[in-house]
């Protein structure tokens, strides 16, 4: 995700690095927006060093890219922490004085604050209306907590903890897509791998969990969708509410496939399938001789699964490639990811390396989603379930694309 972080003027900004932190190593692209009065308390060079990005704080930098609302328009969360009583009563009042102020605005992501002041602060009246007057409009507030305040105090006021945040606002945006934007729709997600038998002990195969075609499974039916899975020797449980459908082979996996593909909304095809079978099977152990030299198989060439689903009219199906690659350069990799979109037929191709310890069987991946013109629509890194749902809010820019508009500034990638 695109991840805001706002930082205000409290003593407890230093809590702020480790937000920024937690959600830079959970995968989520950050931007940090400071006040100037935050940057009394901590650095630029920290705060750039955390992020990975550049931090702005000036309004009328960036104006021919209009960044004082792009910023916030491109957004899919924005988190303020600490929230100062001064900026409390600016978000309430709808002020833009500075570059935080107007990426609010310009913004209709979820917007999350973390309170911190003095018990007094807190508790006055004015502080107490604005607070109501925030929730009301839908804003989500984490604390403050209670605790040892600067100096001798102690009180409500304390910023919660970094990890209480990071997991509260995660939470809100999740709970905003479960309000159903795949509601009505049937997605088929096939994931795992297929193995090819070679004798009734002994088959070609390849180290896909399934990880990540699960997680795209369950994000779709928390978003509302009637999930198919067609299953491939999953490592990992199957997920709940979905209409499960257990193969081994390609040939299996193609037919159950292209049956359930009739009719769906979107095909995400997850699986990693084998390109060769034995020509021939054996029915007893293939045994070894003390003669032999070794072993020669013959091999025949499996039917290409995309491709055909590609090949076929397919109008009213969005169809989701994958393309598991080893090559290191970037741009080899997108070339690469392109050529065979295209070759394929699908909509959307995501491209992701794989190694001896990356992608295959491991808890996080990292991806590139190409579009129809060829042209990178997204990037996500991290959890295998923060992946998915990266992956799945394009496939909901393409099927509700007016919608996604309305959030979405041009020139910008969701």
């Amino acid at each position: 995700m695109n991840i805001v972080v706002g930082i205000t003027g409290g003593i407890a900004a230093y809590k702020a690095v480790a937000v920024v932190r937690q959600l830079v190593l959970a995968g989520h692209d950050v931007h940090v927006v400071p006040t100037e009065a935050a940057l009394r308390f901590v650095g630029r060079p920290t705060l750039e060093a955390i992020s990975r990005n550049p931090v702005h704080t000036e309004l009328y930098e960036g104006v021919a890219e209009v960044r004082h609302v792009a910023i916030g328009q491109a957004a899919d969360l924005i988190v303020i922490a600490p929230a100062t009583a001064n900026s409390i009563a600016k978000l309430a009042a709808g002020l833009a004085d500075d570059l935080l102020g107007n990426t609010v605005l310009a913004s209709r992501a979820p917007l999350v604050i973390a309170p911190a002041m003095h018990t007094e602060m807190w508790e006055h009246a004015a502080t107490r209306a604005n607070i109501a007057l925030l929730r009301e409009r839908g804003v989500t507030v984490v604390g403050p907590a209670e605790g040892q305040l600067t100096g001798t105090d102690r009180g409500a006021g304390r910023l919660e903890e970094p990890e209480v945040i990071v997991e509260a606002a995660l939470a809100r945006v999740s709970a905003a897509r479960a309000t159903g934007d795949l509601a009505g729709r049937r997605v088929v997600v096939s994931a795992g791998g297929t193995r090819e038998p070679l004798d009734p002990v002994r088959f070609l195969g390849n180290r896909s969990s399934g990880k990540q075609g699960i997680a795209i499974a369950e994000a779709a039916r928390a978003r509302g969708a009637e999930v198919t899975l067609v299953a491939a020797n999953l490592e990992v449980p199957r997920p709940e509410g979905c209409d499960v459908r257990e193969v081994s082979t390609a040939l299996e996996l193609q037919r159950e496939l292209v049956d359930a593909a009739a009719g769906a909304d979107v095909v995400v095809m997850a699986a990693a399938v084998a390109d060769y079978r034995p020509a021939a099977v054996s029915e007893q152990k293939i045994k070894k001789d003390a003669s032999d030299s070794g072993l020669t198989l013959e091999l025949v060439r499996n039917p290409d699964i995309l491709a055909g689903l590609g090949a076929a009219p397919h109008d009213g199906t969005l169809l989701v490639g994958f393309a598991a690659e080893t090559e290191s350069d970037e741009e080899r990799l997108l070339e690469l990811g392109r050529g065979k979109r295209r070759a394929k037929g699908a909509d959307l191709l995501v491209v992701n390396r794989v190694g001896w310890s990356e992608g295959f069987a491991a808890d996080d991946n990292r991806v590139v989603v190409i579009g129809p013109d060829d042209a990178v629509v997204t990037q996500a890194h991290g959890s295998k379930a923060s992946v998915a749902d990266a992956i799945l809010d394009v496939v909901v820019s393409k099927l509700n694309p007016a919608a996604h508009a309305a959030r979405t500034p041009e020139g910008t990638t969701s």
